[in-house]
């Protein structure tokens, strides 16, 4: 499975961005899509989930409320919705799969990784 993580950019605080996941390779093998950040010598850490055969989605703390995953299956793509961005938000972003049916919010179940795509929110 190969992914291509797009759509981070440059925003003022406040402000709105949509990320993009496109998925390809054995996307069947896929249970589980995420989003996870990065930011400068701070741990990656769990963002968002979404199942990618049922409904179930799951969100971090700091972003319930403000960020919406969701999925187009016949595209193959997830998305990251991410809306009310503070500089907190400022990080390198990362999507991955998951073959596991068992739900994880931890970047070391994940099985496959995009290459990251920078997000900065300014002040």
């Amino acid at each position: 499975v190969q992914l291509q993580a797009s759509g981070g950019g440059l925003v003022q605080a406040g402000g709105s961005l949509t990320l993009s996941c496109a998925a390809s390779g054995r996307t069947l093998s896929i249970d589980t899509m995420g989003w996870f950040r990065q930011a400068p010598e701070k741990e990656r850490e769990f963002v968002a989930a979404i199942s990618w055969k049922w409904s179930r989605t799951s969100y971090s703390d700091s972003v319930k409320g403000r960020f919406t995953i969701s999925r187009d299956n016949a595209k193959n793509t997830v998305y990251l919705q991410m809306n009310s961005l503070e500089p907190e938000d400022t990080a390198l972003y990362y999507c991955a799969a998951d073959r596991s049916p068992v739900w994880s919010t931890i970047p070391l179940r994940y099985d496959y990784w995009g290459q990251g795509t920078q997000v900065t929110v300014s002040s």
